[in-house]
């Protein structure tokens, strides 16, 4: 989804609290320091239109968009214009997703090459949906070869097809005769098409999630942590009781070594030998 500017006077017809409080918060936004610079109108961020064309196609994205964000420390974009030439605005393309590698993350409002130290993304990904046609992938397949991507991977979640391209040495895009087991020279990830869906695994052999299945795991993962929590705190409870317990015998232990001194005493004093 793109952003939409709102308009005050139109919040204004809103009940007057909802009024209210989007007139407030575009007021504290537009005194708030942003973290991204001045749009530039020779070089738009947006083309209007949308991320994807439906539920299965933005779930591909995201999916891949998060989880290789997650593990790398380069900029990592999805539905991102990217303009490779400067002076040249009519020269852009927005991937679905791509990587920057040697790039810092941080917003953008778009990738201008120029101002990325001349890198060009070198990872791309598309995945197709039903409006997309022939000519527009070989268009921005084109594109991405043209101009400097060294891995192009297209995924089709409705037929769950996917295929690739490599730069070879003649700087030329070179199919990847199979998919199933690729390991991405850039990235480390390994496709696997074995299954019935498209799987992404890590370097390290861990399957790409989706948000909802690492938002579950987080929550399994605080409630473990939370049970272990409580387990140790009943462990130190339990802990502590002892040592009070050892305590309280201590010192009953010592009254009675106490108790037993006198005792002797005693019948010493009356010429009575206790060991005796």
């Amino acid at each position: 989804m793109k952003a939409r500017e709102v308009n005050a006077r139109a919040a204004l017809r809103y009940p007057s609290g909802w009024g209210f409080a989007i007139v407030c918060a575009m007021v504290a936004q537009s005194q708030a320091p942003s973290a991204l610079p001045p749009r530039d109108p020779i070089y738009p961020e947006s083309d209007g239109k949308p991320m994807a064309d439906n539920t299965k196609q933005f779930d591909a994205i995201v999916l891949i968009k998060t989880n290789i964000d997650d593990r790398v420390p380069d900029f990592v974009a999805g539905d991102h214009f990217w303009y490779p030439v400067e002076g040249r605005p009519d020269i852009v393309v927005a991937p679905d997703v791509f990587v920057a590698i040697g790039r810092p993350k941080g917003h953008r409002r778009s990738y201008k090459q120029w101002v990325e130290g001349g890198v060009a993304p070198q990872v791309v990904f598309e995945v197709l949906s039903p409006s997309n046609t022939l000519r527009e992938m070989m268009d921005k397949a084109a594109f991405y070869q043209e101009h400097g991507v060294e891995e192009l991977y297209i995924y089709d979640p409705d037929n769950e097809l996917a295929w690739g391209h490599v730069r070879d040495e003649h700087g030329r895009h070179k199919r990847i005769d199979s998919l199933d087991g690729w390991v991405s020279p850039r990235l480390g990830i390994r496709f696997d098409l074995s299954g019935k869906t498209l799987v992404i695994h890590d370097r390290d052999g861990q399957r790409f999630e989706a948000p909802s299945e690492l938002r579950k795991r987080a929550e399994e993962e605080a409630a473990r942590a939370a049970r272990e929590s409580e387990r140790a705190e009943r462990e130190s409870e339990r802990a502590e009781r002892e040592s009070e317990r050892a305590e309280r015998e201590s010192e009953r232990a010592e009254r009675e070594a106490e108790r037993a001194r006198r005792l002797a005493d005693k019948l010493r004093a009356a010429g009575i030998d206790p060991d005796a």
